[in-house]
């Protein structure tokens, strides 16, 4: 498990100056540093970083954090990831005693072999540029494609020739097994002095496939003539899967940022031309339905996602595939559209023949998810009849069943309900598993402590006396509890009542989940958890917590909540929630306004941004009462 004072003494060790440094041109002012904004698209600096705090702030769109958080949300890098990545730039070791010294071991072996296959995969990548510029023939075809050699160096796209071992001339052991660990040689024949080994990739253009953080990790390749299979991805690596990759996603991380969405199309060369034509927001699945996984990722860096398809029968599947994957994730705060394109184009052939406006305009009138639901219930069929009502429900339960709690899923249900004729509580009641898997919001017994955690009893188990049944004396409070920060009972109410948070509004999500790790990582988790569970009992969420890729962080916090909370004295959790939060935006006002006065040189817009957080802190104080000592938040 990472300890919360590992994160503190880490953080304080990264140059927050010198890493931003590395994807945003800063300048002093004053006692900080100003830049033109990563996050979104501005002409004059309102992004500010503190050396002092070691704390980033935009004043323009809000983006703010410290080190980890900005290379989660600019890298696109896992909270654990980002742990490990900052601590080998300075030279630390993460503590992570949960695991054997066989597991270690292990971990540390699939890293290792992780990092040379994406150093093998990157030495390919070089030896195709290369390749391609000595091909006319390739060069031509990118040409007659429409494509300028600026866009296909952004892309690094590049050509393997036809040959059954060119590799060999990148890679003089050609029989490395890395070189089939990666995917790019085939291997026929079990027996070494019989076995035959050839490049996979021959006489194709060649698109790398990045993760989020840039590193080749597999190649797909277009035939230039006719050929079969007209593209060839890497099969699956340590290093490469394609339910979970998606290509054009790290070029296209800051367009996404600015132009508000995703557009998630099924072609690599669709993205690539529509990135010249100024969409480069675009990402294609790598030969595969849409997955969960793929939604996931992109609402990492979205609150929006575009499917776009062909409007032929092929593309109706695959939109009801990714309606499918998008369910879990549909919360009131997204939105998840679906463009059909005439049965004649692609993206890139409409672009060309139609423009880029008509393009923008399709993309502004796609389908929303709650409209393709009802769509694609009905079938096409006719409702006049109660056999086709009953089966467009029977297709849609499954549907609605998967969509989280919210306003969006109640509309949907109106929706059914008033085509079908039913009664909307009725059809909510049939999309609901059966009570004992899902108690109601509050009737959930008080969950078992975590391994390690002091255990508590249930009110019910108490004699009306206030000491307990069958004469045994009531536990002294929980010294602990004398030590908890407004941070710890923000997030023991969060985990002991899940449905405090749904209470909470969206000011108060971001303010909560932009808090320092581990407190602002167990908020997003427990975000993330409600939006795709819907009403969850404390226990279940201890349970999720154990099994999350995240829970060395997550685990340390929740056993010491357990370790103070009282789980069976909820009744004032309600109350106490949100005066800790407006005690949490009155200390992050007072941080918000030190960076601005002490940055000289902002823009005019972050001036004024400025006015309005003097008189938003007059507005506290006197909510709060001006003697209020601002809360620690660690």
């Amino acid at each position: 498990m990472i300890p919360s004072g590992y994160l503190q003494d880490l953080t304080a060790r990264v140059d927050l100056v010198e890493l931003i440094s590395r994807h945003v041109t800063l300048r002093r002012a004053g006692a900080n540093y100003l830049g033109l904004c990563p996050f979104h698209g501005e002409k004059s600096p309102s992004f500010t970083v503190s050396a002092a705090k070691q704390f980033y702030h935009c004043f323009g769109c809000g983006a703010h954090g410290d080190a980890i958080r900005f290379l989660c949300e600019h890298s696109g890098f896992g909270f654990v990831d980002a742990v490990r990545e900052l601590s080998q730039q300075v030279g630390m070791t993460v503590p992570e005693t949960e695991e054997t010294p066989a597991q270690k071991a292990e971990a540390q072996r699939r890293r290792a072999q992780q990092q040379t296959l994406t150093e093998v995969l990157g030495r390919a990548a070089h030896h195709f540029r290369s390749q391609l510029k000595a091909s006319p023939r390739a060069i031509q075809y990118l040409k007659g494609r429409g494509l300028t050699g600026e866009v296909a160096a952004q892309f690094g796209l590049g050509y393997a020739p036809d040959s059954w071992k060119g590799l060999a001339s990148a890679f003089p052991e050609y029989d490395d097994p890395q070189l089939e660990a990666a995917g790019l040689v085939i291997v026929q024949g079990e027996d070494e002095g019989a076995s035959r080994r050839y490049d996979r990739f021959r006489d194709r253009v060649m698109f790398p496939i990045r993760s989020v953080q840039g590193e080749v990790i597999g190649f797909g390749g277009r035939v230039l003539d006719r050929g079969e299979p007209k593209y060839l991805n890497s099969p699956e690596t340590p290093v490469f899967s394609k339910g979970r990759e998606l290509y054009g996603l790290f070029e296209a991380r800051q367009a996404i940022r600015q132009a508000g969405y995703a557009l998630v199309v099924e072609g690599y060369m669709d993205v690539v031309a529509l990135a010249q034509s100024g969409f480069g927001q675009a990402v294609a699945t790598l030969g595969t339905a849409c997955t969960a996984d793929h939604v996931q990722k992109l609402f990492r860096f979205t609150d929006a996602i575009v499917f776009s398809f062909d409007g032929d029968a092929a593309g109706r599947r695959a939109a009801q595939r990714a309606l499918e994957a998008s369910l879990p994730f549909a919360t009131d705060t997204r939105t998840v559209r679906f463009l059909f394109l005439p049965a004649a184009h692609d993206p890139d052939s409409f672009v060309r023949s139609e423009g880029a406006k008509a393009f923008e305009a399709a993309i502004r009138a796609a389908v929303p998810l709650s409209v393709q639901i009802v769509e694609a219930a009905r079938d096409a069929q006719t409702l006049d009849t109660a056999e086709a009502r009953a089966q467009m429900l029977a297709r849609a339960r499954p549907w609605v069943a998967a969509l989280p709690d919210g306003v969006l899923r109640q509309q949907i249900v109106q929706q059914l309900a008033s085509q079908a004729q039913v009664d909307a509580v009725e059809l909510e009641r049939q999309c609901r598993p059966a009570p004992a898997a899902r108690p109601a919001a509050g009737s959930e017994p008080p969950p078992q402590a975590p391994a390690g955690a002091a255990s508590t009893r249930s009110r019910s188990a108490r004699a009306p006396d206030g000491g307990s049944q069958r004469g045994t004396p009531r536990a002294p409070r929980k010294p602990l509890q004398t030590l908890a920060t407004p941070l710890d009972r923000a997030a023991a109410i969060v985990l002991r009542r899940a449905e405090t948070w749904a209470r909470l509004g969206p000011d108060d999500h971001e303010l909560l989940t932009g808090q320092p790790a581990p407190h602002g990582v167990l908020f997003a988790w427990v975000d993330r958890m409600l939006a795709e569970h819907g009403p969850t009992q404390a226990s279940d969420l201890v349970e999720l917590a154990a099994a999350d890729e995240d829970r060395s962080t997550l685990l340390p916090l929740v056993e010491r909540c357990a370790a103070f909370l009282d789980w069976d004295r909820p009744e004032d959790d309600a109350d106490e929630l949100p005066r800790i939060v407006e005690r949490l935006r009155l200390q992050a006002l007072e941080v918000e306004l030190d960076l601005l006065l002490g940055t000289p040189g902002l823009s005019a817009e972050a001036m004024q941004h400025g006015r309005v957080l003097m008189q938003r802190r007059a507005e506290l104080k006197n909510a709060l009462g001006a003697a209020l000592p601002p809360p620690a938040t660690r």
